[in-house]
Parts: structure tokens; sequence; C-alpha cells
């Protein structure tokens, strides 16, 4: 018979033992390391990109301006932007003072066909900024249109969310409504899918899709993450088919929607700051007025009338059946036949005064001692007659 055998304990030190044994220190997270800056290196900001965040113009623009002598520091004009400045700087541009950046601010435009995207035109055409309302303030152009080209713009005053909407790496797909001349096939449109290339310069794949043909002409939705030059018309030309329209739609979260040429909308800055993955403000997060819960309000006697001219100000409180008396009354006052012209003061001069001149008479009452009429008499213990007296009566 075979011997039954224990499986083999574990072996377990002494607590003299375990005592001798140093405890393995807990290995935590390498915190990221700071790279100090390097010896020499000045603080702050450069001209150029500060200049770009207080919407002055953008940091290509601002660094032409500075080359031209327009920007000036601590008094001093400045001719390179290779300049470091902070918030004790006074920075002047055109001889007046550059303000604290204010918060991003983004607005909806609706680009009409023929007008530049630029702040000026060498060849003296209308641009964005001549048509957009007085009372905006500085803005740059998230991107821009072709001339022939309409739908949403984006504008901002803020230099640094342009340039980072504007990035490829922010991978926001852009939508356009295109028409065409001539009626293509989704196997004539494939190329555009699969990624073309015009010119030795390779494009990105485009999403196609065809909407509907018309006539000569067809309409298709492009979308496309990426912004070269007449992008989409290149990439058409490349097919045979040339574009006689085309409107952007969306870019990336925000649309046209029902925008018309020439329309500005601002996004409200929780939206933009959703849309940015940025967290929520104080604005945002603050108390929120709720309504008291229902049947904690103090019984009353009648309800509280409150007229709109008046709106906050409460009347005195009615007594019970008030109301109605008020309603009946005007209900009456509202479905009486009313005249006009002659009639109506005729009627008003011969309308007797007093409490109850409005309401029409009703029977006479009989006064003590007076003979009672044949037409108001009655049988005993029979009903009232009307009209004139039976025969036998």
């Amino acid at each position: 018979m075979a011997e039954k055998t224990s499986p083999p304990s574990a072996y377990r030190p002494s607590k003299t033992a375990q005592a001798a044994v140093p405890r393995r220190a807990i290995a935590k997270p390498a915190a990221a390391k700071q790279t100090p800056k390097a010896a020499g290196t000045p603080e702050g900001e450069r001209i150029a990109k500060v200049l770009s965040r207080v919407g002055v113009a953008s940091r290509r623009e601002a660094e032409r301006m500075i080359q031209l002598g327009e920007v000036s520091v601590n008094g001093k004009v400045i001719d390179s932007p290779a300049l470091n400045v902070t918030s004790k700087d006074k920075i002047t541009v055109r001889g007046e003072l550059i303000g604290e950046p204010e918060e991003a601010r983004l607005w909806l435009y609706y680009k009409p066909d023929g007008l530049v995207t630029s702040e000026s035109d060498e060849k003296g055409r209308e641009t964005v900024f001549d048509n957009l309302p007085p009372e905006l303030p500085r803005v740059m152009s998230i991107g821009r249109l072709d001339l022939n080209s309409e739908g949403l713009l984006l504008l901002t005053n803020d230099g640094g969310l342009k340039r980072r909407l504007e990035l490829p790496s922010t991978g926001w797909l852009r939508k356009y409504r295109v028409r065409v001349n001539g009626n293509p096939t989704d196997v004539h449109l494939e190329p555009l899918r699969k990624g073309i290339e015009i010119d030795g310069e390779r494009f990105q794949p485009m999403s196609v899709v065809l909407d509907r043909i018309q006539g000569a002409n067809a309409w298709l939705t492009v979308g496309l993450r990426e912004g070269k030059n007449r992008e989409i018309r290149r990439a058409m030309s490349a097919i045979d088919l040339t574009v006689n329209r085309l409107i952007r739609i969306s870019y990336g979260p925000f649309r046209l929607g029902e925008l018309q040429p020439g329309d500005v909308e601002e996004v409200r800055g929780k939206v933009l700051r959703d849309q940015l993955g940025q967290g929520p403000t104080e604005e945002d997060t603050g108390p929120k007025r709720t309504r008291a819960p229902r049947g904690t309000a103090k019984p009353s006697e009648g309800r509280v009338i409150r007229s709109e001219g008046s709106r906050g100000a409460s009347k005195p409180k009615l007594r019970a059946g008030e109301g109605m008396k008020q309603l009946a009354q005007a209900f009456d006052e509202a479905v009486k036949p009313r005249r006009f012209g002659t009639a109506a003061a005729k009627t008003e001069a011969a309308k007797p005064a007093g409490r109850f001149a409005d309401k029409p008479a009703g029977r006479p009452v009989a006064k003590s001692g007076a003979k009672p009429d044949a037409r108001s008499s009655a049988k005993p213990g029979g009903k009232p007659g009307f009209g004139r007296p039976r025969r036998g009566e």
C-alpha cells in the first residue's frame, strides 16, 4: 500500500530571520524630469507671439511689422523679432500701447463669393475684413477660402488659437459641397478616395460622396483633413471635372447651419472650451438657479395676478370667488355687440343712467294695493296664465 505523501510546506523563516531581512522599498513612478532652462536664456515669450496673442496680427504679420519698424518696446524701436518680452515691458504698435491678452473667442462667418481672405489685397479687391460688422474686435481668419469659394470661415481674436486649429495635427475634418460640370460616377471618383498625385505633389485620400446629378452638373460632398492651396479644384481637374461652385459647410465640430452670406455668429465660450478639451471655468461651474420643490409654497387665500408691464410687482390678493366674477364680467364685455358711427352715438344718448342701465329690463313687480293684471293672474292651484284670458274665465 503506497504511503500518502503530503506536499512540501513552504519555507517560513522565523521572526528573528524576518527582522534580519530588509524590506524592499516600494517602487514609485518616476516623476517627469524638468529640463532646466539653459543658462542665459531670457524670460518671457517672443515678441511676435505676444502680438499674436493680443490680436494685433498673426505671427508672420507681426514679424513683418517689426522689420518695418512699427513696434517699440519700452520706448525703443526694434527691428528684429528675436526678442523675448514679459508682462513688465511696455509694447506699442504704431504708437498705440497694446493691452492685456483677452479671452480667446471664436466666430462663425459665412464668407460670400468674390471676397479675398487677407488683410489687404495688392490688386485692390474687396477683402473679408472690409465686410465684417463694425462691432467686431480685430480678428484673424483660421485658414482661408479661395476668391471664388464661399461658406464657413472661422474667425478668432487669439493668435495661439488660430495656429492651433490650422495645424494638421488637429485632424479636424473639413466638409465641402462641390458642384462640378459633368456627370461622374463612383468609378470616376475612386482615384480621389485612394489619394492622387498632381505635379509631383501627393494629396491625401478624400471622402467623396456623389449626391445627385442635376442636368449637366453634379453635386458632391467632399471631406479632407489637410488644407493645401486650391486642393479640391486641382484634384477635380486631374480627373477631368471642373468645379463651378464650392461651399464649405463644416470645419471640425463647427457647422455652417442656417447662416446666410455675410452673417457672423459667435461660438459660446463653454462650447469652445469643450471642443478644445479644456476644463470648465468658474462661470460654467457656478451655482445655478433651481426651482423650489413643489409643495413648499405657503397656502394663500387667492392667486396673485401680475401684469406684463409690472412684472415682479404683485397686486393685492383677491378674495375667494373674486377672480371668477372679474372673468365673467370681462367675458360679457367682450361678447357684447358694438356699434360704430352715428348709430352708436344715438344708442349711448338714449341709454338711461344707473347701475343696471345696460341690462335688459325684467318683468315689472306689482305694487302693493294695485289690481292684479289679467296677464299675471293665475288660477287657484294652477299655473300662471299668459296672454289674453280664455273664454269663461
